[in-house]
């Protein structure tokens, strides 16, 4: 089997083994986007390409297609990731607007570019699994660029809960005055039992976001994440950032637009690049706000300037009241790293999942512990 045309970025590729690499991760990046893409699907799909000629952009479209989407529902999502992924090759008559995958050239002396908007040329699928996996502090604006388009593709499920409420069902407990509602109705007669069950409902977010000078690396990036988050789940997110203050950012981020959300979150936030004051801040969420039963995110480092014992008083507060604490760090990705600082120190009794923040593969890993994955 062959590779498809333009959908391998590297010299060389070509072989069964890339062919799987890159539809794995297009599969994942699937996953991500909402489609129930998963490992039975994706062993379908790799089943049908080799049956099929894979060095041909509409076969593999309409494979992934076949074996990938559950529903109608799934094909304008599997449009529009397949069109981002392989960089515009999808089947039709007509082809639509190209959106390439780009990253830098190399200079003449065959070191990257500056950071700045420099020449790009496209990438194919094994330059976006590249992104997915690359430190985001280290990026080029052409690639940053790139990972923030994919991010607004991202659509995270959350846990279910179970609500006070109850909704009508064919099995479950027996409902009594519906049962008597309905025997009333037919005059008497025995009437068929009613039975209903609890209704479930996702499970609130609340991400608390870092945008201290230590994280500025890092924040823009994590905020496009909370906007993710948000146009999921809108009535079951909650977002702040913390630095100095404590500002919350729910309304901005509602905007569909990511562009027109950022410009109302830079708007928002007074204290961009300031210092850290991680506990006093929680200690002001806890007190306006209510984290009872909620998965809190917390995106930072972790370097205290505050009072670290105040953190860890908080911390231990915020355990007891939340379903879950994650901690989301972007130096876990770091080979070596240990939780070392002193507010890492002093939070880390009581944080539930300690995960990785500083790349496109650990917020769509973020994604799915959100659904209800274990990290």
């Amino acid at each position: 089997m062959t590779a498809p045309e333009g959908l391998s970025g590297s010299p060389g590729a070509g072989t069964a083994q890339d062919l799987v690499a890159v539809m794995t991760g297009f599969a994942r990046t699937l996953r991500a986007a909402g489609v129930p893409a998963d490992h039975e699907r994706t062993r379908g799909l790799l089943l049908a390409l080799s049956h099929l000629d894979a060095a041909r952009p509409r076969d593999v479209y309409w494979a992934g297609r076949f074996t990938l989407c559950a529903s109608a529902d799934d094909l304008p999502r599997y449009d529009r990731v397949f069109q981002a992924y392989f960089g515009g090759l999808r089947a039709g008559r007509a082809q639509p607007a190209v959106v390439t995958v780009t990253r830098h050239v190399a200079t003449a002396s065959g070191a990257p570019g500056d950071g700045d908007d420099g020449p790009v040329r496209p990438a194919g699928a094994s330059a976006v699994e590249v992104l997915r996996n690359r430190d985001v502090a280290t990026m080029t604006r052409a690639e940053l660029a790139e990972v923030h388009r994919l991010l607004s593709l991202l659509r995270a499920g959350r846990e279910q809960r179970r609500s006070r409420r109850f909704q009508p069902s064919h099995r479950g407990r027996l409902d009594s005055r519906a049962t008597i509602r309905e025997t009333l109705r037919r005059g008497g007669e025995t009437a068929r039992l009613r039975y209903r069950l609890h209704r479930t409902r996702p499970r609130r977010v609340v991400l608390l976001v870092d945008v201290s000078g230590s994280m500025a690396a890092y924040a823009d990036t994590l905020l496009r994440l909370a906007h993710a988050l948000v146009r999921s789940e809108p009535r079951a997110t909650e977002v702040f950032s913390v630095g100095t203050r404590l500002t919350r950012l729910t309304a901005e981020l509602r905007h569909r637009d990511p562009a027109t959300a950022m410009d109302a979150v830079s708007r928002a936030i007074p204290d961009w690049k300031g210092g850290t004051r991680l506990g006093e801040e929680l200690r002001r969420f806890l007190a306006f706000n209510d984290a009872r039963g909620a998965v809190v995110v917390i995106a930072s480092d972790g370097w205290e300037r505050g009072d670290v014992s105040l953190l860890g008083a908080q911390m231990a507060r915020l355990s007891r009241m939340a379903n879950r604490v994650v901690w989301m760090n972007p130096h876990k990705g770091q080979e070596g790293y240990q939780p070392l600082t002193g507010g890492m120190r002093a939070a880390w009794p009581y944080i539930d999942d300690f995960v990785a923040g500083h790349s496109l593969a650990a917020f769509e890993n973020l994604a799915g512990l959100l659904g209800g994955a274990h990290a």
